[in-house]
């Protein structure tokens, strides 16, 4: 199963239609997916509450992750790096193992030229975490407004083919294929 998590809480973002999308195109790439959508409600990161027991928030995040065989990220880049929310949930996974060694991407969705401090932020922060990134999965693929269906999906074919082929690369990189998508809420 791969886990997708998304960097934003604006309603109608892009990062989470990309993730939306690839969820939407999991069961053609033959990929369990579960979307995560507890960023929210995670407490601010306070390295005197990383012991058992977790705060419920947290420990469902750990869980989740625990199950996933792969991680696929896509979030936005605020004033050159990630946003503090998703910082903040990254911050939780550094005091657990369950994020260690596995196999991590992300997508950026940002216009030519944008985002390069939060691919460079990922990089960093996971390097710390003992993630596993999955290099060949790391894309660029830059999502305008116009681009979304009546339904809020990505309908250029190319963008759910390329999707398909990151969400492919992650499973088989974790072991994680299988025949269809849950919902992860």
């Amino acid at each position: 199963m791969i886990l997708l998590l998304s960097g934003s809480l604006r309603a109608g973002s892009s990062n989470e239609a990309v993730l939306r999308t690839a969820y939407a195109v999991a069961p053609d790439a033959q990929v369990d997916a579960v979307l995560y959508d507890g960023l929210a409600g995670l407490p601010h990161f306070n390295p005197d509450d990383d012991t058992d027991p977790l705060p419920t928030a947290v420990a469902g995040l750990r869980a989740a992750i625990e199950r996933a065989a792969g991680i696929l990220i896509c979030t936005p880049e605020y004033a050159g790096t990630l946003p503090g929310s998703f910082k903040n949930l990254l911050d939780w996974t550094v005091g657990g193992t369950e994020i260690c060694d596995k196999p991590v991407a992300w997508i950026n969705a940002a216009a030519p030229g944008r985002g390069g401090g939060a691919d460079a932020t990922l990089r960093t922060v996971l390097g710390y975490t003992g993630a596993a990134i999955v290099e060949p999965a790391c894309r660029k693929i830059p999502v305008e407004r116009g681009m979304l269906g009546p339904d809020g999906l990505l309908a250029d074919a190319d963008v759910r083919r390329r999707l398909g082929e990151v969400l492919g690369l992650l499973a088989a990189s974790g072991g994680g294929e299988v025949g269809r998508a849950q919902d992860g809420r």
